[in-house]
């Protein structure tokens, strides 16, 4: 059923009315509220899971020289948010410590009924100003490794979900800061926004990105004992077509399950003994939150911010 949002948003541009037309074909008219073909990451077998915002299974599995094996599996979800109320609605997962650099399951857990052990959200939760770029208005891959590395010892007895922000822009690479600006709405407005953002350029940007978090991943992975996983919430479009209705298009979308978005890596990999999980209630679920500040970081990222019960149309 659309809401007079959802109408507001397809109404900006031409592109928008064709993505929302794609919309429609891959939710049987809204009818699935997730993409019934993907998986539930907590129903999977892993002591760890890292996350890459925004991978995309083709361009891991070209960069990447991670120990282990790689494998792909089917992401439920379009864009992270979507990913967020698809995999963790209803559960309380009591044997988990979620590291974030992404803010949606903090703007989320109450209306999708969700409690984790410990919330570690170092996109919202850095007083001394340790983990957060002020330049980027994200958390670097380096950071969350730092925090990660010392989650490790913290919690030796939970499932670690590790979730990094990047491949996700802003573009923190050579490209990236020489061609497009630091905070960017979203994909689309990247190319956009100056002369200089060729498709190109944004790919090139985009895989430096990517490498970036490479490198930080493949520094934690030695301090994360059992089997470690390296997944993706969603994949990312760099100029492919859709499916139903064959526009070109950016980002990554709530409702759009083409393959691009939805085929992510799995990696797998194994370090000595698996660990005893051992669930206990969680630490700090009452925590208050700054919305407004939640929603200006998450609005920094390119999300089109409103209802949190409502679904989001628009990255």
């Amino acid at each position: 059923m659309y809401t007079l949002s959802d109408l507001r948003l397809a109404a900006q541009s031409p592109k928008s009315i064709l993505r929302e037309m794609n919309r429609l074909g891959h939710t049987r008219m809204r009818t699935q509220a997730y993409n019934p073909n993907g998986i539930c990451v907590f129903d999977e077998d892993w002591d760890n899971l890292i996350i890459l915002d925004a991978c995309r299974y083709d361009r891991f599995a070209d960069r990447s020289n991670l120990p282990g094996t790689l494998e792909h599996r089917t992401s439920r979800a379009g864009a992270t948010r979507e990913f967020v109320e698809s995999n963790f609605r209803g559960r309380h997962l009591h044997d988990t410590v979620y590291l974030t650099a992404n803010g949606w399951f903090q703007r989320l857990r109450n209306v999708i009924d969700s409690e984790v052990h410990k919330l570690i959200d170092l996109h919202m939760n850095d007083p001394d100003g340790r983990y957060h770029s002020e330049e980027f208005k994200v958390v670097p891959p380096e950071a969350l490794t730092e925090r990660a590395t010392e989650a490790v010892n913290e919690y030796p007895n939970k499932r670690l979900v590790i979730h990094y922000i990047q491949p996700h822009h802003p573009f923190m690479g050579p490209i990236g800061r020489k061609y497009f600006k630091p905070r960017t709405a979203n994909m689309n407005e990247v190319i956009n926004e100056s002369s200089d953002a060729t498709p190109r350029l944004v790919r090139r940007a985009y895989t430096e990105n990517l490498d970036m978090v490479l490198s930080s991943v493949s520094d934690l992975l030695p301090s994360l004992p059992g089997k470690t996983i390296v997944f993706a919430d969603h994949g990312e479009m760099l100029g492919e077509r859709h499916d139903f209705v064959p526009v070109r298009d950016y980002g990554h979308h709530n409702g759009i399950y083409n393959s691009v978005l939805t085929k992510v890596p799995w990696h797998i990999t194994e370090n000595g003994n698996r660990k005893r999980i051992i669930p206990e209630a969680p630490e700090d679920e009452a925590e208050e939150v700054d919305i407004a500040l939640l929603e200006q970081r998450l609005a920094d990222l390119g999300y089109k911010m409103g209802d949190a019960s409502a679904p989001e149309v628009e990255n």
